[in-house]
């Protein structure tokens, strides 16, 4: 079992940074890829960034590259989710994912276990 917490979400202005971060606890938090995900209201969650357990590969959705950066810390247990140059449309509740696959980390189905959401507001 691993319990994931996230923290970090409130408003920000649009063009403006917010970090995110998941904090991990029980199983070996290096076994796990690590996902974030966002949802809006009437619609299906959506991938936004995953990092692999070994933390040499990162994967991101197009509407995030270049702006978002998933990075993880493996001595606190803990996944980053550094945004920048944010968007209304990044408005959500944000998602820590953790995966015992290190493939198709863009598949909501891969991951076995979720935190609660942290929710982000982007002003415009």
């Amino acid at each position: 079992q691993v319990q994931l917490v996230e923290s970090g979400g409130g408003l920000v202005q649009s063009g403006g940074p917010l970090r995110l971060s998941c904090a991990a606890s029980g199983r070996t938090f290096t076994n796990f890829s690590l996902g974030w995900f966002r949802q809006v209201p009437g619609k299906e969650r959506e991938f936004v960034a995953a990092i692999r357990w070994t933390g040499s590969d990162s994967y991101y959705a197009d509407s995030v590259k270049g702006r978002f950066t998933i990075s993880r810390d493996n001595a606190k247990n803990t996944v980053y989710l550094q945004m920048n140059s944010l968007k209304p449309e990044d408005t959500a509740v944000y998602y820590c994912g953790a995966s015992g696959s290190q493939w198709n980390l863009r598949d909501s189905t891969a991951y076995v276990y979720w935190g609660q959401g942290t929710q982000v507001t982007v002003s415009s």
